[in-house]
């Protein structure tokens, strides 16, 4: 845990004195980086400042109903009005990534941008592709760290309805309702304050996981009932998902959220992979239970990273070939995580 007090003078200063402040969210934007993202926005709104918003790619369609979420300009969908924003920014905040091509095809021009940059994260390892990084891995969320450094700046709890309804979805999506991340007491306090500022739990849990399609479920049961392989004696896990899969149940953006996590709730399962496949390669989701480093692992043979329970990582080959190399790096390595696995 980083003194986040330490950082108070410098950005007030940054936020303070910008003209025109552009907040990025990461590519394939979650809960946390679209809660990030709005709730610093309506921080900044309500102290009259010119900000904008910005992914580098569509937002999935359960986070579409909060407040601020349809200001955010996607990149790939408004290329020229995109560089506008960037060119024209003296502050850009990049949230809840610390590698510059999580910007995807926006990467090239932020960098380009003489605007001053700050990222603020929760990733371990950052790159050093900015003016100031905060990155504190301590927190279940970059939405957290988010709250506790307005908190500092503001010299007092900031709080309105839209904001802490946008602090809620990040942190309950980065940490599975609960299930998985690094929360602490800490965190319950401020949820704490979430819910004693009025916002309405019951309507947000529903918005964000009872709102999916019949085809979802569908996709669901299929992926259990068909597609799930369990390794009994490495307590792993997987799931696989081809692209004729997807298609067969009509599979729309974020229909596959939280199916990494399903088979962890088998007894003596400790890892969980999910591979979805994609038009070049095959992206990996994994969780783990207790010391389980599966962020090492991903990092190590997938070219990801990510937390120690929650990772995520890709790799170029077929659905096929991938999931063999899978097995044969955690069969070959199994002894590095024997007391984990």
């Amino acid at each position: 845990m980083i003194d986040l007090s330490k950082y108070t003078k410098e950005l007030s200063k940054l936020f303070f004195s910008s003209e025109n402040i552009l907040i990025i969210c990461h590519i394939n934007p979650d809960g946390d980086s679209v809660g990030a993202q709005l709730a610093l926005y309506h921080y900044f709104k309500a102290n009259d400042k010119n900000v904008s918003l910005m992914a580098p790619n569509n937002i999935q369609e359960f986070l579409k109903w909060m407040d601020g979420a349809g200001q955010i300009n996607v990149f790939i969908k408004d290329r020229k009005k995109s560089r506008t924003l960037i060119d024209r920014a003296d502050l850009i905040v990049m949230l809840d990534f610390n590698q510059a091509n999580r910007l995807g095809e926006a990467e090239d021009s932020v960098m380009a941008s003489k605007a001053k940059k700050l990222i603020i994260d929760h990733h371990l390892d950052p790159e050093d592709f900015a003016d100031l990084i905060i990155s504190d891995p301590s927190k279940c969320s970059t939405s957290e760290l988010v709250h506790e450094l307005i908190c500092e700046i503001n010299g007092a709890i900031f709080m309105n309805k839209p904001y802490a309804e946008a602090l809620y979805v990040g942190i309950i999506t980065d940490t599975g309702n609960f299930e998985h991340g690094s929360y602490s007491s800490r965190t319950f306090r401020i949820v704490a304050e979430l819910l004693d500022s009025g916002i309405d739990k019951e309507k947000i849990i529903n918005l964000i996981y009872n709102n999916f399609s019949s085809d979802r479920l569908r996709l669901q049961g299929f992926a259990l009932n068909q597609r799930m392989v369990v390794i009994t004696e490495l307590k792993t896990a997987y799931i696989y998902l081809s692209k004729d899969d997807l298609k067969g149940y009509n599979q729309m953006k974020g229909d596959t959220e939280g199916f990494v996590n399903m088979p962890l709730s088998i007894k003596g399962i400790n890892f969980s992979a999910l591979f979805i496949e994609k038009d070049n390669f095959i992206k990996l989701s994994f969780r783990s239970k207790g010391q389980f480093p599966s962020n090492e692992f991903a990092s190590i043979y997938f070219s990801g990273g990510g937390h120690l329970n929650a990772s995520g990582g890709e790799y170029t080959d077929t659905l096929d070939n991938t999931i063999a190399y899978f097995l044969k790096v955690l069969k070959e390595n199994v002894w590095r995580f024997e007391d984990n696995v």
